[in-house]
């Protein structure tokens, strides 16, 4: 996997062996309620699959924490396709910090291991075990409530919810007559408290009758109080493993958001609303094209096929110049603190070399050439004239020929 600059143009090393199937199918995810964040697998020289976690877009990955010393690992694109799990990591940017996946606990991903419901409510540093088996489940009320579907392919629906991110579920009882389950989507988005759940019914004949049931859970959880909610820094949370109190891509984020206690309802009107504060550079604010950090550690290793390789970019046509020492990590705004010392090597473009002045005006016919490139195209452009001529002669003379014959 390769992270580009802030213009998308030079590309650097970011984790080796990133799990691909080949049929343009990967395991990366993007958590999108935790700014910076990237989930994905990694397949290992013995065969094995760990799932690793970035928090700087990419800067640099480390495996996922779970309590008692243990590595969680998340269930991806690979296993869907082979029916291990229903549903993908699921995270959404007005549920701050949430996000729900299927995972095992162990050395690496397991197949033969049946899969378990995973929640973190702090972006992915740390995960609790909420629900055996693999689920359905979806993200409603701005992440207020999490509604799921144990799947089951011959089972029948029953539908719990949990408006603590997944502490605590009640069952809830939505239809007397039970039919069998075939997916749920919560509408108009994840603002809403309305779930959709269908799948259908046998019938005396011995065909299928579809239902579909729309569960409101507003009647359930009325209250709202300014009192039920908290301040939250953000990478910075109580149990984890942050090193620089909540600074990431050179940015302190404080986020308003509901109380895990709390019963009380954000509403479809829920804005995020956050504070953002500028941080002091440091090292790890700063990457170097051609190289990477390996995973668990930030030490920066040269990529070998980098290394003493002369480097042509074309843009516009124009001359560029590359900082060939640390530069900031694209979107990272830290101010001050670390300066590395940077420079720059002229990179010329197009594989053209730069005249130090401009030619003497000539009065004679004969065009000069700078460049092996540019009388190759000269002598391409003389050799398709004298082919084009030739090919007029030939055929100008069969045509004469043609109608001397018709006369005879």
């Amino acid at each position: 996997m390769y992270t580009s600059d802030d213009r998308g143009i030079l590309f650097s090393k970011s984790l080796e062996r990133h799990l691909f199937d080949g049929q343009r199918k990967s395991d990366f995810t993007n958590i999108t309620s935790l700014r910076g964040v990237y989930l994905t697998n990694k397949l290992d020289m013995d065969g094995r699959i760990r799932s690793v976690i970035s928090f700087n877009r990419g800067g640099s990955w480390r495996l996922l924490n779970k309590p008692e010393n243990c590595n969680l690992h998340i269930h991806g694109e690979h296993s869907r396709i082979n029916r291990i799990v229903p549903m993908l990591a699921l995270s959404e940017p007005t549920a701050v910090g949430l996000v729900i996946a299927h995972g095992t606990v162990g050395d690496s991903l397991s197949s033969s291991q049946h899969p378990d419901v995973f929640v973190s409510s702090d972006g992915g540093y740390n995960w609790r075990g909420t629900l055996r088996g693999p689920h359905h489940y979806s993200i409603l009320d701005s992440g207020g409530l999490i509604v799921a579907v144990e799947a089951h392919p011959e089972g029948q629906v029953k539908t719990i919810f949990s408006t603590d991110e997944g502490r605590c579920w009640k069952l809830y009882n939505f239809t007397e007559q039970p039919f069998f389950f075939a997916d749920l989507a919560s509408e108009p988005g994840t603002n809403a408290m309305t779930v959709s759940v269908w799948g259908f019914r046998p019938e005396e004949d011995g065909q299928p009758m579809w239902v579909a049931v729309t569960i409101d859970f507003q009647s359930l959880i009325t209250r709202e109080n300014d009192n039920d909610y908290e301040e939250w820094l953000a990478h910075s949370t109580e149990g984890g493993d942050s090193e620089r109190n909540g600074c990431v891509l050179g940015l302190k984020e404080t986020y308003r958001r509901l109380k895990k206690q709390s019963v009380c309802q954000n509403g479809r009107s829920f804005e995020v609303k956050k504070q953002q504060s500028p941080c002091l550079c440091t090292r790890g604010d700063f990457s170097d094209y051609g190289y990477y950090r390996h995973v668990n550690t930030s030490e920066c290793v040269r990529q070998p096929n980098a290394a003493n390789k002369t480097l042509e970019v074309c843009l516009n046509g124009e001359e560029d110049e590359l900082l060939t020492a640390y530069r900031k990590v694209p979107s990272d705004r830290c101010e001050g603190g670390f300066k590395p010392q940077l420079t720059e090597q002229t990179v010329r473009t197009c594989g053209t070399k730069p005249s130090p002045s401009p030619p003497a005006k000539s009065t004679s016919s004969v065009t000069h050439f700078d460049t092996p490139r540019e009388k190759l195209v000269l002598i391409l452009v003389c050799a398709g004239a004298t082919l084009i001529v030739l090919i007029a002669i030939v055929s100008a003379v069969i045509a004469v020929r043609r109608v001397v014959y018709r006369h005879r």
